[in-house]
């Protein structure tokens, strides 16, 4: 290991993406003597480490560097998909401080009416490769539409779009039930592009219009019924071995 690879880390800061509390909590256990580097005890945030050579221990129990993180939210409405903005609650204030530590981004974007899955990650890479137009990465949406949707519009989605600006791609509407007296569909949208509000101004193409849209799918990964709005959680081992397809270091 050349001197370059070697001590790339503050320990404060390896401390923090591992989960173990911001930086002064993180001070605070450092200076009870709770961490050992290399089996030495280590007091000061400043120590430069080897991320993935030297051994670091809290309170007995030894902790492996992850480089990359994967968090699978279901986004609220209200809030936008971007790592910062001066006027609106971003996304990244819905998670924890290893996310902001590790400079987690969403991986595309929902718009801030839109709620439902929104992958997290700092994979450039991997992100780079589930928002390639060349890789047909399929999107599932639920809508609320007002109008009754029918056969005609589903063979429009089919055929693909035009819009003032561009002719969407072909799409898949499904109709999940209507309901005549109020006059109103719920529908499910595949779409294998993301231009900006493509559903709602595909819809309204149609003579209708989405009042709430939610996405279910995007690639393998789908909405995990058990979160509830504004919660998130890990990728499973299971879910990281459904997005090896994208043949990127996961």
């Amino acid at each position: 290991v050349t001197i370059s690879q070697r001590n790339n880390m503050r320990l404060d800061k390896f401390l923090v993406e591992n989960g173990l509390g911001s930086r002064s909590q993180v001070k605070e256990v450092l200076k009870k003597g709770l961490v050992l580097v290399n089996g030495r005890e280590e007091k000061s945030p400043k120590t430069q480490i080897n991320e993935m050579a030297d051994e670091v221990v809290v309170s007995g129990q030894k902790l492996t560097y992850e480089k990359f993180v994967y968090y699978l939210l279901n986004k609220p409405k209200g809030y936008i998909s971007a790592t910062e903005d001066e006027r609106h609650k971003t996304v990244l204030n819905l998670l924890d401080e290893t996310a902001r530590q590790k400079e987690v981004f969403p991986v595309g974007r929902l718009d801030i009416d839109t709620h439902g899955l929104l992958l997290l990650t700092n994979n450039g890479k991997l992100a780079h490769a589930m928002l390639s137009p060349k890789k047909h990465v399929e999107k599932i949406y639920r809508a609320q539409v007002v109008g009754l949707m029918n056969q005609s519009d589903v063979e429009r989605f089919a055929r693909g779009i035009e819009l003032k600006d561009f002719t969407c791609q072909p799409a898949q509407l499904k109709i999940v039930e209507l309901d005549e007296e109020k006059e109103t569909s719920l529908v499910e949208i595949t779409l294998a592009e993301g231009k900006f509000h493509q559903v709602k101004r595909m819809v309204a193409a149609c003579g209708k219009e989405v009042t709430d849209l939610q996405r279910l799918t995007m690639g393998p990964l789908q909405l995990d019924p058990a979160l509830a709005l504004g919660e998130w959680r890990r990728l499973t081992t299971d879910e990281l071995e459904r997005l090896t397809i994208f043949k990127v270091e996961l």
